[in-house]
């Protein structure tokens, strides 16, 4: 328990200073003469306390409590927790691989200065991202991406790579400049053979399509409902020979 803080006693001892010095400088024998001497006694006193703030407790100032930090564990848990892969795992792990790829190639667009070799790196980026695309809508492509994306991208970007290096040596020598040549001349070759594996990711979905015409044209023959034996034709001409 807190204790209370006792007042000071000036006021008090000031009514008996009051008293005493009016009883020597006019001894109280009568009632008025007390009376004077108490409403004195009561204007010292109210003075007395007015001046030594006596009887009244000051507040300790209130304290605002701080609010306990959040501890590592807490803050992590308010994080929205990241997003999880829209695909199958095997067709995210082609779309992650194809990013990876992609960044980098756009990497060695920025630093070589080659404005023809630039073009076909803009060419192997546009073909290898449509490759990557593909296994979202095919995931029965992803075993013919993934080689892929194991050997011929990360090949076209390692020698891409030793373009880069060699260009900046600034040093025209015979080996540098048959070997990047070497190099410019595969990129050709490369992105044929990337439009020609891009093709092939198609033959599935275009024998499947090719399957659906066939079966819708055989329906609707058999129907009537297509050439000159669409029965709906006839009966409305039939009808409006009648009316």
């Amino acid at each position: 328990m807190k204790k209370k803080k006792k007042g000071s006693t000036s006021p008090i001892y000031a009514i008996g200073l009051v008293f005493l010095l009016f009883s020597i400088l006019r001894p109280i024998f009568s009632l008025g003469r007390l009376g004077v001497a108490a409403l004195l006694a009561a204007i010292v006193y109210g003075i007395v306390r007015a001046v030594t703030g006596s009887g009244k407790e000051k507040e300790p100032p209130v304290q605002t409590q701080k609010q306990p930090q959040q501890t590592a564990a807490q803050q992590a848990a308010r994080k929205p927790e990241p997003e999880q892969p829209k695909y199958p795992p095997a067709v995210q792990a082609i779309i992650d691989e194809g990013a990876r790829a992609h960044s980098e190639l756009q990497r060695l667009y920025a630093v070589i200065p080659d404005l023809s070799v630039k073009h076909k790196i803009q060419e192997i980026i546009s073909v290898s991202d449509k490759i990557v695309e593909d296994a979202i809508h095919d995931p029965s492509d992803v075993p013919q991406i993934k080689k892929f994306l194991d050997y011929y991208l990360p090949t076209t970007i390692k020698l891409l790579n030793a373009y880069d290096r060699m260009g900046s040596q600034g040093i025209e020598g015979e080996n540098i400049s048959n070997t990047m040549r070497s190099i410019s001349e595969m990129l050709d070759t490369a992105i044929d053979a990337y439009r020609k594996l891009l093709d092939g990711l198609f033959a599935n979905q275009a024998m499947d399509i090719e399957t659906d015409i066939a079966v819708m044209n055989t329906l609707m023959q058999r129907e009537g409902l297509s050439g000159q034996g669409n029965q709906f034709a006839t009966g409305a001409r039939g009808a409006g020979g009648t009316a």
